[in-house]
């Protein structure tokens, strides 16, 4: 069972990703669950997610934050796993850096 939290984390990624575009309301912003890291013991789950477009981000994270018990509970409903875990819900700037990277390159490469 050394390949349960790899499981977890893809069950977790597409049963929430479904649970918050289902449930949630976002004005002009589209949320995307970008990661999912798990605590050793399953305890508490860190999920990062990224935001389209990124300057809604922190709005997004206010509403999630606002419902993750409500999302704790529907994701429970959905995955079987003895002990549903914390969920912690943490901003992904990942692609944006990447995006200013790419765009920086390609100034440079320009000039």
């Amino acid at each position: 069972m050394k390949y349960r939290p790899q499981r977890l984390v893809k069950v977790f990624e597409e049963e929430l990703s479904k649970i918050i575009a289902k449930e949630l309301e976002f004005d002009g912003a589209i949320p995307t669950i970008t990661s999912v890291e798990f605590s050793d013991k399953l305890e508490h789950a860190n999920i990062g997610f990224s935001v389209f477009p990124s300057e809604k981000a922190e709005e997004v994270l206010k509403v999630i934050n606002e419902n993750k018990f409500e999302l704790r509970k529907l994701l429970g409903k959905k995955v079987m796993i003895r002990i549903m875990p914390q969920l912690d819900f943490k901003i992904d700037h990942g692609t944006e850096n990447a995006a200013k990277v790419e765009k920086l390159l390609l100034e440079d490469n320009n000039n």
